[in-house]
């Protein structure tokens, strides 16, 4: 792709370079032969005028004339001049010159003749130098058409290739962080709607491993209650035939639940390492288990979800990387810490926000705090960049967004709307166990 453009770029840029370069350089060629005739027929009329006005007054016509003529004219020695007036010796200064020559020659109303010759090197001269500069123009132009090709070609293929690292991660089932637009309008409507379908198809995965999830704990307490009864009727049956097909059922239980397992840990190896979940609940857990800890150091821990939206995450790796950032906090921050969950501008991407009141992260420190073994307070430096690595495997993204007060941003995909977790999944069904009844 990157050399067809620089193929075409190149090739227009040359195409017109020389279309216009080489009419140029001929035009101008003529134009600059056409000042020598001009010049020199000029400087011809003048001395024709002279030779006019002495033949009119009577006065004598002499060498010394053109002689006078030649120094206010050009050099002598590049010039060959022969006038010729009736009744008169034809005068001459200089000698035929041999081509390439400009000649002029003025026929004044006396009837006398006067005829000028000149080099015409120094007009060949001022042609090449005309070539010459139209020539390095051309070269310049090419050498900076070729500069744009490959500066346009990168511009190009890059957005190509990211388009073709985000088509492989929906197509490995992940979600990630869509790049920067490439404005190019074409591109961008590409990218964006990859990025729909890229969320619509993890929502979709996530969906189903919920559905499967809770269809499996729908079906196995329900089937596990059957296998209490059917275990019961076999133990208390006087009849050999109930017993044994009691225990028929039993083993016919036993086997739909076998697949029912088996069913389910298929959905999860493919439906990716992501899945929905609400942030309140990850809030809560973290709230349980850092609030005590902050209040025995006179600070206060808040939670916010301002979002109010599930979002594409492991919980588990959710969990632990928002750890990772509170015990920091605890450590190495002051005052106040708060979690604040935000929906981005777009509405398709959830941020949480960590952050404290302290002093920030050091300037040098802080383009190297997710470089492992990188520390301000002499720690192992190994929890940030393992937090890093941690939430990007489920298609996430951790970032220094303030130094000072230190904000740490994690950003996750929100799932859309339509694919609501709550909305998609099926309530319980009311499953009848003798004569207790209960929703699961």
């Amino acid at each position: 792709m990157r050399e067809r453009v620089i193929k075409m770029i190149a090739t227009a840029v040359t195409v017109a370079v020389l279309i216009l370069g080489i009419p140029a350089a001929v035009i101008g060629g003529i134009l600059v032969w056409q000042a020598e005739s001009y010049a020199l027929e000029s400087q011809t009329q003048a001395l024709a005028n002279t030779v006019e006005r002495r033949v009119k007054e009577g006065e004598p016509v002499d060498q010394a004339i053109i002689v006078s003529w030649l120094q206010g004219a050009r050099e002598h020695e590049h010039h060959y001049v022969r006038v010729n007036i009736p009744g008169r010796e034809t005068l001459v200064v200089g000698k035929p010159l041999d081509p390439p020559r400009l000649r002029a020659a003025i026929v004044i109303p006396s009837g006398s003749t006067v005829r000028v010759e000149t080099s015409a090197w120094s007009a060949l001269w001022r042609i090449m130098r005309l070539v010459l500069a139209l020539a390095s123009g051309m070269i310049a132009s090419l050498a900076v058409g070729w500069w744009l090709a490959l500066r346009g070609s990168r511009r190009i293929s890059a957005p190509l290739i990211y388009l073709a690292a985000q088509a492989e991660q929906i197509g490995s089932g992940q979600v990630r962080a869509r790049v920067k637009p490439s404005g190019i309008e074409e591109i961008d409507l590409v990218q964006d709607e990859l990025a729909r379908t890229g969320e619509r198809m993890a929502g979709r995965l996530a969906a189903e491993r919920q559905f499967a999830s809770n269809a499996s704990h729908q079906l196995r307490t329900p089937l596990t209650a059957l296998s209490m009864r059917l275990e019961e009727i076999e133990l208390l049956a006087e009849n050999p035939e109930v017993a044994n097909e009691a225990r028929v059922c039993l083993e016919q239980v036993e086997r739909l639940t076998t697949v029912i397992e088996d069913l389910l840990n298929a959905t999860k190896e493919t439906s990716g390492n992501t899945e929905a979940i609400h942030l309140l609940e990850v809030f809560n857990q973290q709230r349980e288990e850092w609030e005590e800890q902050y209040t025995k150091q006179g600070r206060e821990l808040i939670f916010t979800d301002e979002a109010a939206q599930p979002v594409l995450a492991d919980q588990s790796v959710l969990g632990q990387v928002l750890a990772t950032l509170i015990e920091n906090s605890l450590r190495y921050g002051d005052g106040t810490t708060r979690v604040v969950a935000r929906t981005g501008a777009t509405s398709r991407g959830v941020f949480i926000d960590v952050s404290d009141e302290g002093n920030g992260v050091g300037e040098d420190i802080a383009p190297h705090i997710f470089d492992k073994g990188v520390s301000g307070h002499g720690s192992s430096g190994i929890g940030l960049p393992l937090a890093r690595a941690l939430i990007q495997s489920v298609g996430g993204r951790l970032e220094l967004y303030e130094e000072k007060p230190a904000v740490f941003r994690i950003s996750l995909s929100a799932v859309p709307a339509s694919l609501d977790p709550d909305i998609v999944m099926p309530k319980g069904a009311v499953v009848s166990m003798g004569r207790r009844r209960r929703r699961f």
